[in-house]
């Protein structure tokens, strides 16, 4: 596309381009306002967008989707600077390590409820371990309160009374395939 300030052919109208990319023309506008967009002009003063307004609103919108704010797009489309690009780009990777943590534990909580053999999944270790953590359950001593149970379906779950054996076991390694143990927080 060649840009035109007169409104010649290889450039879109504002609302050429918000349809192109499913955006209402107001969004445009707002990033324009906000200095993300730069449109040239036609002799009748309306809003022309070339190859590079295209480029940089997929742009936007991609940096958009991976989370980062309008105004830290901002701030990284004025910098050609790898330290400053990386001084703004380290928060925002943090922030989604973040939310991909808590998405994880949500996807866990949910699969667990999906594949609980239990009929009332408030009895179910899993869950228990769930609650008993977001609740801080914790010992004298400030540590989280565990104990090693046998897996077994819901009606034969058994807690292990091996003298000597304890969660350390388990995540050690220490314990026969045989046994296939979890560790469950004790309520």
């Amino acid at each position: 596309m060649k840009s035109s300030g007169d409104g010649g052919a290889g450039t879109l109208s504002i609302g050429a381009l918000a349809a192109r990319f499913g955006l209402a023309t107001h969004v445009l506008r707002h990033w324009e306002a906000m200095g993300l967009l730069h449109p040239g002009r036609d002799t009748g003063g309306r809003r022309r967008y070339g190859a590079d307004g295209l480029t940089r609103v997929a742009t936007i919108l991609i940096l958009k989707e991976a989370g980062l704010g309008l105004n830290t797009i901002r701030s990284l489309s004025a910098t050609v600077d790898r330290t400053t690009r990386h001084e703004i780009l380290h928060p925002a990777a943090e922030e989604l390590r973040s939310r991909i943590a808590a998405a994880q534990a949500s996807l866990e909580l949910i699969e667990g409820g999906l594949n609980c053999e239990y009929e009332d999944v408030t009895q179910c270790p899993n869950y228990r371990r769930l609650i008993a953590e977001r609740a801080g359950h914790r010992s004298p001593a400030g540590e989280p309160v565990t104990e090693a149970v046998a897996v077994a379906p819901p009606h034969e779950t058994a807690r292990l009374t091996q003298p000597g054996f304890s969660a350390a076991d388990l995540a050690l390694g220490r314990v026969s395939s045989r046994d296939q143990l979890v560790v469950r927080t004790r309520w």
